[in-house]
């Protein structure tokens, strides 16, 4: 007698491979944004500091040579050399003509006034604001770093609860705070002391790389929050049914 059973069909087994799996190792094979160098290339990089220092200590270089009007000229041409070589370099529109922007506006504040120290008023006021709303955040218990984490992870996450990360933050906030004010202390002693040589050196000094320092702690605190909270393993357990 003829035996009539059939092999199994295992056609579905060797032809269709299984998609949540495939995807999520897809998923997992991406490499990692690099958040440091995102940052510091936000920032310009070393390039970057060059770029905002020039045009300050030219202009402190011309003062005692030039009338006031001419050395804000000098500053201000500078400035819109440099945005014309960036953008050749191939960077945004935007990020070249700030630096331009800010240069215009810090000279015609100088030429109104007739004092070339107040070139440098801006910044010394806009550090001060920077301390006082940082330093109000943290007395609030709501360090800045942690609140914008949390907007950029959805606003979602209780971090303020989580007494390590809260920790984190206020130690993030208090670098930033700390960057603010000593730019402030600084660059307000020098400005009564009507030293623009001095005003142009300590604002290229604590400006750029002060602003990295403070930028590597915030990225450490954010990337640890992200750890604690959300973790490595958030987008592949929702793979998973």
């Amino acid at each position: 007698m003829a035996d009539h059973r059939t092999a199994p069909d295992t056609t579905d087994e060797t032809t269709h491979p299984i998609a949540p799996e495939t995807t999520e190792e897809t998923t997992r094979a991406e490499p990692p944004v690099d958040l440091k160098q995102a940052v510091m290339d936000g920032m310009g990089g070393p390039s970057g500091m060059v770029y905002s220092a020039l045009p300050v200590v030219l202009f402190a270089a011309a003062v005692p040579f030039v009338p006031l009007t001419t050395a804000v000229a000098v500053a201000i041409a500078i400035a819109l050399a440099l945005a014309v070589f960036r953008m050749w370099r191939g960077e945004g529109f935007g990020s070249a003509i700030g630096g331009v922007l800010g240069v215009a506006v810090a000279g015609g504040i100088s030429a109104w006034t007739g004092s070339a120290n107040d070139f440098f008023l801006i910044g010394i006021w806009a550090s001060l604001a920077g301390a006082v709303v940082t330093l109000v955040s943290l007395v609030l218990r709501r360090p800045l770093t942690g609140v914008i984490w949390n907007a950029v992870h959805g606003g979602t996450h209780p971090w303020r609860q989580d007494r390590p990360t809260l920790r984190i933050h206020d130690l993030a906030t208090l670098a930033v705070t700390a960057v603010f004010a000593g730019r402030f202390i600084v660059r307000q002693w020098l400005y009564l002391a009507d030293s623009t040589t001095g005003l142009a050196i300590a604002d290229t000094v604590t400006g750029f790389p002060l602003t990295a320092l403070a930028a590597v702690v915030v990225i450490w605190a954010f990337r640890r929050s992200t750890k604690r909270l959300i973790g490595d393993g958030d987008t592949g357990s929702t793979t998973r049914t």
